[in-house]
């Protein structure tokens, strides 16, 4: 229980470090990976059922060479597309929003940097160091947010694609 509290109070000391913009950074990273773990999983259970219900409905057609028969085709694709690609154009904003709130971050400590010299001048090293903290902080974490994101809105982008492909290929016109 010890190293809960002790993993609180590093949490908390590091988000003092960066300043109020490193909570929206916080914010959109948690956000951002909810919405991976809820397309992780949508991808492990709620996508092979809806596909093999969508192939199972196209294979006790009666006919499948009519155009109506294609339009159907069209929309079960169609379907399938839109709920398998739900989500990830929020995540990808998400991921562009964490640098650009790491360059917000920069900028406000920066101003704060300068409002102390302004204040007290460049000999007060201390002052200027937590403006130099506030800075730099929000800068790595909306980075490693960023990065961290990039990669699996990549893996998801590319999975929903190949699997709404190989739907529309299992989906086959003749009968």
């Amino acid at each position: 229980m010890l190293w809960l509290i002790d993993a609180f109070e590093a949490v908390r000391d590091f988000m003092g470090l960066g300043g109020p913009v490193l909570l929206a950074i916080a914010f959109t990273i948690f956000v951002m990976w909810a919405l991976i773990v809820e397309r992780l999983v949508f991808f492990r259970t709620g996508m092979k059922a809806m596909s093999r219900d969508i192939y199972e409905q196209w294979e006790t057609r009666p006919e499948r060479r009519s155009w109506n028969a294609e339009q159907i085709r069209e929309l079960m694709i169609s379907r399938f597309s839109l709920e398998t690609n739900k989500g990830i154009s929020m995540i990808q904003t998400l991921v562009a929003l964490c640098p650009l709130f790491g360059l917000l971050g920069t900028v406000t400590g920066m101003i704060k940097v300068f409002e102390v010299m302004a204040v007290s001048g460049s000999g007060n090293v201390r002052a200027m160091a937590a403006g130099v903290s506030q800075a730099t902080v929000p800068t790595m974490a909306g980075m490693v947010g960023a990065l961290s994101g990039v990669l699996l809105v990549t893996i998801l982008s590319r999975r929903a694609a190949r699997e709404v492909q190989f739907l529309e290929d299992s989906l086959t016109m003749d009968h």
